[in-house]
């Protein structure tokens, strides 16, 4: 071994003496010329094809490039397993480890049975400016080398591969976030951690399925929309009474897909223009909801009878008549027409982004347009409605870990003869201290039943009281109209 370093040793000295020797004989321009030949020589043997992508677009020094990120997210897995050098970053609040490959390392890949190696460099200018920005730094890139009679396979098969790879590996991994747009038009976010799932989701199973299948179906079906002609997204309706799970169904939604979701506040929007802005400013793979769109603006009921309904306003009570003042003078302060949401909807502009759904959410779907909720615009139409006895099963599972008991019987048939929604029986269900048992739990949930069912039939008599004085107060009306007639024509 001492023997085989010496002998290194002495090549290498040679090789120095005879280019020192070589530098002193030859001017430089020479020796860079001959460099220059010596380079297209080797090119001509060299049986290797090199490509490079920086970290950064020749024409943007602030934004990472796609391509390079992608092939980071995509080496993750291979360096992981091969290389001997890594580097970690944690995502997700601690939650998960991202491995990447360390700087000068190499690893190896294999597609199709072709051999292609990944090195991860980088280079640092010698001279730095005084006012730089990251990328004047330090330039980092990653370097593909493969044969060369592998070239075309390799760009224009296996590097679209990695792109489409990197690209999912990114979603799965990335911080999901909500959106909702401010005064100065603009999306701002926090992370999205809602809890939610298809799983802890109380309502008819029959039904969950059903959503469940259908938005399964949408992920998968962006060849089918294209070839179609429609542009990949859905439209989703939720109404019901409040407590009955509609905002717990979306995030449901956002979970099961991996998506984000914008909460479009449509009284926060100026005007049409500013409405498409915010639509161009979101993302692919989103959920975009607008919540009660019933009290969000005058964009609900029917439009031909509008006149009608304003000839009535000198009838109301004075307070009544106040209340329709403010809550029309709220819903001015937006220059949104019917015409510019549905535009966003399924208009032109709606075309700008792809896999997205549009959900609307009211208390009272009998309120909306036609125009807004019909299929097309809102595929689905989705009840949410009061507790049944197999949502009550669910809950029952999800807050006390039952999946039977000898009150379930009764509460059964109460949930018959009572309204209440699931909010209400799970604030029942949830054990409010340690002492506190399934079987107390359950009792809290029947005794809140009696009491809601007594609740109804008093307000059913005071109903009936209310239009008994009201029926007896028009026929009072007609009869002194009549006598007030009689006496005009005697």
């Amino acid at each position: 071994m001492m023997m085989m370093m010496m002998g290194q040793m002495t090549v290498m000295a040679v090789v120095m003496s005879l280019w020192a020797t070589f530098g002193q004989l030859f001017p430089d321009e020479l020796r860079r010329d001959l460099r220059n030949y010596v380079k297209k020589g080797v090119s001509y043997v060299y049986p290797y094809v090199e490509i490079t992508f920086h970290e950064y677009q020749v024409d943007n020094s602030f934004e990472r490039s796609e391509a390079f990120v992608s092939i980071e997210r995509y080496l993750s897995g291979n360096s992981s397993k091969r290389a001997k050098r890594l580097k970690a970053n944690v995502i997700k609040g601690c939650k998960s480890v991202f491995l990447s490959m360390d700087e000068n390392e190499e690893v190896t890949d294999e597609f199709n049975g072709i051999q292609i190696w990944w090195t991860w460099s980088k280079k640092i200018p010698q001279q730095r400016p005084l006012y730089s920005n990251h990328r004047d730094e330090e330039k980092r890139f990653y370097r593909l080398t493969c044969r060369r009679e592998h070239r075309d396979i390799i760009t224009n098969v296996y590097l679209k591969h990695v792109f489409d790879e990197g690209m999912a590996i990114a979603l799965k991994t990335r911080q999901r976030k909500i959106y909702t747009n401010n005064k100065m038009n603009m999306w701002s976010s926090i992370i999205f951690e809602h809890p939610s799932t298809f799983d802890t989701l109380a309502m008819d199973p029959e039904k969950k399925k059903e959503i469940l299948n259908d938005l399964i179906a949408f992920s998968k079906s962006k060849d089918y929309y294209k070839k179609v002609g429609k542009s990949w997204k859905r439209g989703y309706l939720l109404y019901g009474p409040p407590g009955t799970g509609k905002s717990s169904m979306i995030a449901a939604m956002a979970n099961l897909l991996g998506y984000d979701i914008y909460d479009l506040e449509l009284t926060s929007v100026r005007d049409n223009t500013d409405l498409r802005k915010l639509l161009i400013d979101t993302s692919s793979k989103s959920i975009i909801v607008i919540e009660d769109i019933d009290c969000s603006l005058d964009l609900t009921g029917q439009r031909k009878e509008k006149k009608k309904e304003e000839s009535k306003e000198d009838n109301k009570d004075p307070i009544q008549k106040k209340a329709k003042e403010e809550e029309d003078k709220m819903k001015k302060r937006s220059a949104v027409t019917l015409s510019g949401l549905l535009n966003f909807i399924d208009g032109l502009w709606s075309a700008c982004g792809s896999e997205r759904l549009i959900i609307f959410t009211t208390n009272y779907v009998e309120k909306l347009d036609p125009a807004l909720i019909r299929r097309g615009r809102m595929d689905m139409h989705i009840e949410m409605s009061y507790c049944c006895y197999e949502t009550f099963k669910v809950l029952a599972k999800n807050y006390l870990d039952l999946e039977s008991h000898e009150l379930f019987e009764t509460i059964s048939q109460m949930l018959v003869e009572t309204k209440m929604t699931p909010a209400d029986v799970a604030e029942n269900l949830m054990p409010k201290l340690d002492k506190e048992n399934a079987e107390i739990c359950l009792n809290k949930l029947i005794k809140s039943l009696e009491d809601a069912k007594e609740e109804a039939r008093l307000k059913a008599l005071e109903d009936a009281k209310i239009k008994a004085e009201e029926e007896a107060g028009k026929k009072k009306e007609e009869n002194g109209e009549k006598e007030q007639e009689n006496i005009g024509a005697s």
